[in-house]
């Protein structure tokens, strides 16, 4: 049997391909949308794709099971109890698909989503009564246990779905033996859970003695924990639920249409009629210079997640890049669905060489030039991006919190008639801030190179939750 996992890190997201080599067939479980490492790896062993898993809906990336279907003919599996618009097998309690040395039974786990399932997986050739390894979807994480909310605005209450958690985990995965392996499908940085490890695979005994979630407790307390304090979802994730629900363009139509170059006049016709300008080169080169108008969301970061918070799916993209990443830019904002990208601006900043009259610039303040600045008699505002909760933990005095995600919502709450300096953790956040607040017309802006760490690292005085200082 082989078994190989692929860990895509911007979106930390946990894929697999179990494949016998006796039958030369192959299984992928939770596909990324671009799918050529999938096929590569199962040619290089001489294997074939024919069958591919959602262990459930996913709402944080678009999945490839479609990319896959149609260009191996792989039939895809869904939890008995999905609905959706393509041609699938339905797969409940103790089914059970072998291959030659490989079996994989179903177990149904629903809890983060209504038809959530996961696969136990046996290498028949060590052990055909003991399970090798159990791929738990987003029912159970390293270190946590999926979150029950998404869902609770379509139909399903987070407390019946955290009901639904409780019984899977305690009743199907924890009935497995200790050493079964335990292969989820997001690791730390997916907003999936609340407190995921950054290990990407663990052993059920492991997880049984340490996740906080599989400590003894009622259902009514799992529920209670499981619900609290779950990080804000971001707005696509209902967005892209329902579309891998959908029958819909493969990836590679997608990108062959997008991948074409636009001459400067046209991205200002674009822009006029409501198109959204994504320029994804790294803070400091979009500080240098940038086409005025444009938002900064870096490939450097969270490129994905903040694209899927802050554009619309419905209006047009248009992208400035760096030459040669603009075919990374158009993919990784496919990964989520977002396939409304027209073009990247051809030749990127250099097309502006003839029109300095397009050209911003944003202003970048070193933390103890802000400090010096904070105390002359009519200081900046300080505007800091990160969530509440982290501004609760430590920031600086006299600083308003307004999180990334509600910025353009809270615009109001923004001076336009004094100076305002915004700043998140590090950097990333605080420049897609500053260039949506120009984007507004507000010009009076700079951004802290570094953002809050780089704050404390000139050990400058912060106040904590308690409003003391640390």
């Amino acid at each position: 049997m082989i078994f190989k996992q692929y860990y895509l890190g911007c979106l930390a997201h946990a894929s697999y391909l179990v494949a016998d080599e006796q039958t030369h067939t192959a299984v992928v479980v939770d596909p990324q949308r671009d799918i050529d490492q999938y096929l590569q790896d199962a040619k290089q062993w001489g294997g074939q794709i024919r069958h591919v898993f959602l262990t459930h809906f996913h709402a944080d990336f678009l999945a490839g099971h479609l990319e896959l279907r149609d260009r191996t003919g792989a039939c895809i599996y869904l939890g008995a109890k999905a609905e959706a618009e393509y041609a699938f097998t339905p797969v409940k309690d103790d089914d059970v698909l072998e291959f030659g040395k490989m079996r994989l039974r179903i177990l149904e786990t629903p809890g983060h989503t209504p038809e959530g399932i996961s696969i136990v997986v046996y290498d028949l050739e060590k052990d055909e009564h003991h399970p090798h390894a159990v791929l738990t979807g987003d029912t159970l994480f390293i270190g946590d246990v999926g979150r029950p909310d998404l869902l609770a605005s379509i139909g399903v209450t987070a407390d019946e779905l955290a009901g639904m958690l409780y019984d899977s985990l305690h009743q199907k995965l924890l009935t497995l033996p200790d050493d079964t392996l335990v292969y989820p499908a997001h690791g730390a940085g997916s907003m999936c859970g609340k407190n995921l490890s950054s290990d990407t695979f663990s052993s059920l005994g492991v997880q049984r003695r340490y996740n906080y979630a599989l400590q003894p407790m009622s259902k009514a307390a799992f529920t209670r924990l499981v619900t609290a304090d779950q990080p804000e979802a971001p707005a696509y994730f209902i967005y892209d639920a329902m579309l891998n629900r959908r029958e819909r363009p493969t990836l590679d139509e997608t990108l062959e249409r997008e991948h074409q170059p636009l001459p400067l006049d046209r991205v200002l016709r674009l822009m006029n009629t409501g198109a959204q300008v994504i320029d994804v080169r790294e803070p400091a080169d979009f500080a240098g210079a940038h086409l005025a108008g444009s938002l900064n969301i870096s490939l450097v970061g969270s490129y994905a997640t903040w694209a899927g918070t802050l554009l619309d799916p419905k209006k047009l993209v248009v992208l400035v890049a760096e030459p040669g990443t603009e075919q990374e830019a158009a993919m990784r904002l496919g990964r989520i669905g977002f396939d409304n990208v027209e073009g990247y601006l051809d030749s990127g900043m250099q097309a502006l060489e003839s029109r300095p009259d397009l050209v911003q610039r944003l202003e970048r303040i070193t933390a103890p030039t802000l400090a010096e600045r904070l105390a002359e008699a009519d200081p900046p505002m300080i505007l800091d991006v990160r969530t509440e909760r982290e501004w609760q933990d430590k920031h600086i005095e006299g600083s308003v919190n307004i999180a990334l995600q509600h910025l353009q919502e809270r615009l109001s709450e923004v001076p336009s008639d004094c100076p305002v300096v915004i700043h998140c953790a590090t950097g990333y956040r605080s420049s897609i801030a500053a260039s949506l607040l120009e984007k507004h017309g507000m010009t009076r802006v700079a951004d802290l190179v570094g953002g809050f760490a780089a704050w404390e690292a000139s050990q400058l005085e912060t106040v904590g939750s308690a409003g003391t200082e640390a």
